[in-house]
């Protein structure tokens, strides 16, 4: 990452990344806005470094880990966009009795954070499969802007499609127990909620910063909830209010954490959003409820 110290920069800063991150400004909007913090020693140039991601260095499970085995696999998305690209992980020592996560990327398509969340979830005992919705548009392109801006092109709906078609792949792996949980971020987070809407049979749902299902939603909802927020992303989190209502009203399984004083991201170590401190307890956490709930 840039050598700009993260507490040098104000939160308007993070805020405004996260509307350009989200489409809600363009990329040149992006750039006037950002230049009213380019002050001191700081240019424009520099701060963009500092908020773009950085993928060298930071991958914590490599592709080549001996303790894993991790390969890219097709499979079919009918109701979706047709074959899809996945990074299909699992430990390396795998008996055929393995929880399943499917892991759902961000509005940027399967970019090398993604894939390494997803070798994570074989590390700690799991079959993981993380595709890519980006595959009929051609795959993530390499870098996030472009990524971003192919996913807008598709409809979300479709690529929930492609996600609940993963889940059906992995229950029927071999390798799996037939106990399929999800986790996802930001847009992923969206899609876990879902998922638990749509899939009866989905054995727990880790959203991280995501959007809520509607409320007319909730009955559907079957499987265990474990949400994640960020204290700082207040445009997610106003959907909160109405969504833990009706999950107490339906009587449903949810634990919802608050990390205080972190914004929306924090768990992508390859981005200044990150926090190590929420990062790590929230992962903890969400391997503890899929060893509670895919065993």
């Amino acid at each position: 990452m840039s050598e700009i110290k993260k507490e040098k920069i104000q939160q308007e800063v993070f805020d405004l990344y996260d509307d350009y991150a989200h489409n809600r400004i363009d990329r040149r909007d992006f750039m006037q806005r950002l230049s009213v913090y380019a002050v001191g020693g700081l240019t424009v140039g520099a701060l963009m470094s500092f908020l773009n991601p950085d993928y060298q260095g930071t991958l914590q499970v490599k592709a080549d880990d001996p303790r894993i085995i991790s390969e890219f696999i097709t499979y079919s998305s009918p109701k979706g966009g047709g074959e899809i690209k996945a990074l299909l992980s699992m430990p390396a020592d795998a008996t055929n009795n393995l929880g399943g996560v499917v892991v759902v990327h961000e509005n940027r398509g399967l970019n090398p954070y993604i894939e390494d969340v997803g070798r994570r979830a074989a590390l700690a005992g799991f079959i993981s499969i993380a595709p890519d919705a980006l595959t009929p548009l051609g795959g993530y392109p390499g870098n996030d802007d472009e990524g971003r801006a192919m996913q807008s092109k598709r409809d979300r709906m479709e690529m929930l499609e492609d996600f609940i078609a993963a889940f059906d792949y992995l229950k029927a792996h071999e390798a799996c127990n037939r106990k399929v949980g999800v986790v996802g971020f930001c847009f992923g987070g969206w899609i876990a909620n879902m998922m638990a809407v749509r899939l009866p049979d989905l054995a727990a749902s880790v959203p991280y910063y995501g959007g809520q299902a509607s409320v007319e939603d909730v009955p559907s909802i079957h499987a265990p909830l474990l949400l994640h927020y960020a204290e700082l992303d207040t445009r997610v989190n106003e959907g909160w209010t109405a969504y833990e209502a009706a999950l107490k009203a339906n009587d449903k399984a949810y634990t919802a954490h608050f990390y205080p004083k972190v914004n929306h991201g924090f768990h992508n170590d390859s981005t200044p959003r990150f926090d190590q401190e929420a990062a790590e307890l929230s992962w903890q956490r969400t391997v503890d409820f899929f060893k509670e709930h895919l065993k």
